[in-house]
C-alpha cells in the first residue's frame, strides 16, 4: 500500500491538454471579457466625469450623487442581473447596466478627490493670470487631478474584470463561462 504525499496533485487546476485543444474557445471568451470591460469602464467614465465635476463645483450635489450610486453599489450583482432580465432580456445590456453603475461610484469619488486635491495657491495663481472657469478647469484642475482619476480607473477596471465572471450565470460570454 503506497503512502500519499501531502498535497499530492491528483487533478491539476489547469488541464493543459484540454486548453491546447480549445484555444479558439478561450480566445473568444477572452475577447468577450475584454469587450465587456472596456464598454463598462468607458461608459462609467463618461457618466462620472461630468457628475464629479458638478459635485465638485456645487457641494450640495455631493451627498445625493454619492448616496444614489452608493446605494446602487450595495446591491449584489447577481441579484441585479436577475432583476434586469425581465426588462432587458438575456443580453449584454443586462450585464452592462450593473457594471457601469458600480464603476460610476468609484470614478465619481476619485474625480472629486482629485479636484479637491488641487492646491488653492495654484487656483489663486490661475485666477491672477486671468484664467476663466472653463479654461482653468481644462488646463490646470483636470491635469492636476489626473493621478487620482487614473487610480479610480485602475480600481474600476479591476473590479469590473472580476464582476464580469458572474455574467456567465445569465449566459453572457466571458471568462466566467469557462
Amino acid at each position: 500500500m503506497g503512502s500519499r504525499v501531502f498535497l499530492d496533485i491528483v487533478d491539476p487546476w489547469i488541464n493543459w491538454d484540454w486548453l491546447s485543444t480549445h484555444v479558439p474557445y478561450v480566445l473568444g471568451a477572452l475577447k468577450d471579457h475584454v469587450q465587456l470591460t472596456v464598454i463598462a469602464v468607458a461608459a462609467g467614465l463618461l457618466i462620472s466625469l461630468p457628475l464629479g465635476l458638478l459635485a465638485h463645483r456645487y457641494v450640495y450635489l455631493r451627498a445625493p450623487v454619492l448616496g444614489v450610486f452608493g446605494g446602487f453599489y450595495t446591491i449584489p450583482s447577481l441579484a441585479l442581473f436577475a432583476a434586469l432580465v425581465p426588462y432587458t432580456g438575456l443580453s449584454g445590456t443586462t450585464a452592462e447596466i450593473p457594471l457601469i453603475g458600480y464603476n460610476v461610484l468609484i470614478l465619481v469619488r476619485n474625480v472629486m478627490v482629485g479636484l479637491d486635491a488641487v492646491p488653492n495657491d495654484v487656483l489663486d495663481a490661475a485666477d491672477g493670470m486671468g484664467y476663466r472657469r472653463f479654461p482653468r478647469l481644462l488646463r490646470i484642475e483636470l491635469p492636476l487631478a489626473l493621478p487620482a482619476i487614473f487610480a479610480g480607473l485602475r480600481v474600476a477596471t479591476v473590479s469590473t474584470i472580476g464582476i464580469i465572471t458572474i455574467t456567465a450565470v445569465i449566459g453572457i460570454g466571458g471568462l466566467g463561462a469557462l
